[in-house]
């Protein structure tokens, strides 16, 4: 006969089994913007892109602030993108996807990293 717990205990590993499904195919779900959308975008849409990347970059430095490091990514993003301005990071992307129409299958966030970001950390060490 199953007790009480049994039930419990497989009731309970049924629920986390269904979240941890949920959260798969709400992350599957989740698209991911490359140089072709990048390119399609108006100039409002990608200010509106870079500024919710600046926004959640911010979000993530509040929430670790006491315990940030060396290592912590917004704070990599922040020092790679100092003196950068919403506009020359648009038109840094711009021209980037123009110059390498071959990389407009990468998602934006990658290439905002390789190309913009950690140049600007080689140069603002």
């Amino acid at each position: 006969m199953v007790t009480r717990s049994q039930w419990r205990t497989l009731l309970s590993l049924t629920v986390l089994l269904l979240a941890m499904m949920g959260n798969v195919v709400r992350a599957e779900g989740i698209p991911i913007v490359t140089g072709q959308q990048w390119m399609a975008s108006s100039e409002a849409e990608k200010k509106a892109y870079l500024v919710g990347i600046a926004n959640l970059l911010d979000v993530e430095r509040a929430y670790a602030s006491a315990a940030a490091n060396s290592n912590d990514i917004a704070l990599s993003f922040g020092k790679g993108m100092q003196g950068q301005t919403l506009d020359s990071v648009r038109q840094g992307l711009d021209t980037y996807y123009a110059a390498n129409p071959m990389m407009v299958q990468h998602p934006v966030i990658e290439t905002l990293w390789f190309q913009m970001v950690a140049p600007g950390l080689k140069k603002n060490q």
